[in-house]
């Protein structure tokens, strides 16, 4: 081992202590210990106790912990090249380009690379700008998580009141940018206007149309929209609500973007596309697509206008061959392995095995699940449908029992189970038993 990280590795809990006194940590769910090891969906501390990972570590591990082809490719790649400036050219980006735009899509055929998903966002609505001409504002969701730019934050619930009292985001409020106007979400579980969940499309779609007929100056630029709200709920949109969003983004001459940051490959297919069967002009990816490396990419529509060489789109570290050719190589291992039908079945076995304990356990009020994108809200009463405040508890109680789970909702009331892709079902069925020791441990 070298010898700079042996003596990294061996740092003493003393040690640890000193050294954690100069950290600066802005966000995130702080975890009781540090962890140390992975393997797999598996992820070891530094006490050596052992968990099951449904987090993917912000849902960025699809091949899950330390994937031995991974490792060996950026061993290999890493002889020749590292990180290379945008403006020089490499096969790699070539590559990437070309694959990315093959599993895309069909109208979506060019690619633009970044180094993280926020600025992979930013990039869309640049783009949106630069094609309708003279607008000047983007349509966003309620719930809605973009990211934590001064741009990206502003678009999301974070700058708002949702949860009942503003964030951190509000330190910054006076460079938060002014580009987005709000329209309610189909949050169709939440609907309490009246019986029909499909109100709740509708009473969406003319909110939608009314903000951009009435509620903004000039013409709308794009509409941004999670296909799937991951961290405002885990709420799957609506495929007619999706239909109606692309009608009126027609009908009004503005662009519709996909936020696929969590979405790519997760819901048991490429792209939302292929689950709804509607086609963005934009679609922004990031987190996993880097297979644990940071990167993000945004594909755009034929016909459109893109990025130009003239300091339009300019990063550093934009060009990482290191992380482009880890997204190749994830490619190839998820077509392979056949990953994507994985997904669909082993998120079906959860998504399946969490709702059989509804009955046992009202305090599950609804269980949404597309692949291995699943969410399960946690209500005090199943017919008011109010927040249950034991979600921090029931999350606390899984990681004692070797499971870590996310939480989502502006409240926090939604437990994440979101493992790596290669999750099997044996390791599903280990999941579900610890999530119903840990709903007996924590609800019972």
């Amino acid at each position: 081992m070298d010898k700079l990280l042996e003596k990294v590795y061996g740092m003493s809990a003393e040690e640890m202590a000193a050294a954690k006194e100069h950290l600066m940590v802005g966000g995130g769910s702080p975890f009781t210990t540090a962890l140390q090891t992975g393997d797999g969906i598996r992820v070891t501390d530094i006490n050596g106790k052992t968990y099951i990972d449904c987090t993917s570590q912000s849902w960025a591990l699809y091949l899950g912990h330390a994937n031995k082809e991974i490792r060996e490719i950026v061993y290999e790649h890493m002889q020749n090249q590292s990180h290379i400036h945008q403006g020089f050219d490499t096969k790699i980006r070539y590559a990437l380009a070309k694959k990315l735009t093959e599993i895309a899509p069909p109208h979506i055929n060019r690619v633009s690379f970044t180094a993280s998903s926020g600025l992979g966002i930013e990039a869309a609505i640049k783009l949106s700008l630069k094609n309708v001409e003279g607008s000047r504002k983007v349509i966003v969701l309620d719930d809605a998580y973009h990211g934590n730019s001064l741009t990206t934050a502003a678009a999301s619930w974070t700058s708002t009141q949702a949860s009942g009292k503003f964030t951190g985001v509000m330190n910054f409020r006076n460079g938060l940018n002014d580009l987005f106007i709000r329209v309610p979400n189909p949050y169709t579980y939440q609907w309490k206007k009246t019986n029909n969940p499909e109100d709740c499309v509708d009473y969406c779609l003319a909110a939608m149309e009314n903000a951009i007929q009435r509620e903004v100056v000039g013409q709308v630029a794009a509409i941004l929209l999670e296909p799937i709200q991951a961290s405002g709920g885990q709420i799957i949109l609506p495929k007619r609500y999706l239909e109606g969003v692309r009608a009126l983004a027609d009908k009004y001459g503005c662009l519709l973007i996909f936020d696929e940051i969590q979405t790519y490959c997760r819901i048991g297919e490429w792209f939302a596309y292929n689950y709804f069967g509607v086609e963005p002009d934009i679609i922004c990816t990031g987190k996993a697509i880097g297979a644990g490396f940071p990167m993000a990419a945004v594909l755009l529509r034929d016909g459109l206008k893109g990025f130009e060489m003239n300091a339009e789109e300019l990063h550093t570290f934009a060009n990482n061959t290191v992380s482009q050719v880890c997204a190749l190589k994830q490619i190839e291992i998820i077509e392979r392995d056949n990953l994507l039908e994985n997904t669909r079945n082993v998120g079906k076995i959860l998504g399946d095995g969490v709702k059989s304990m509804m009955n046992a356990y009202p305090e599950i009020g609804d269980v949404r699940q597309a692949g291995l994108h699943i969410g399960v809200e946690m209500v005090a009463d199943p017919v008011t449908k109010e927040a249950h405040p034991a979600a921090a508890k029931i999350k606390s109680t899984a990681v004692e029992n070797g499971l870590i789970l996310g939480t989502g909702g502006f409240r926090k009331h939604i437990l994440k189970i979101k493992p790596p892709l290669i999750t099997t079902p044996a390791d599903a069925a280990e999941i579900l038993e610890r999530w119903e020791a840990t709903l007996k441990a924590s609800l019972r």
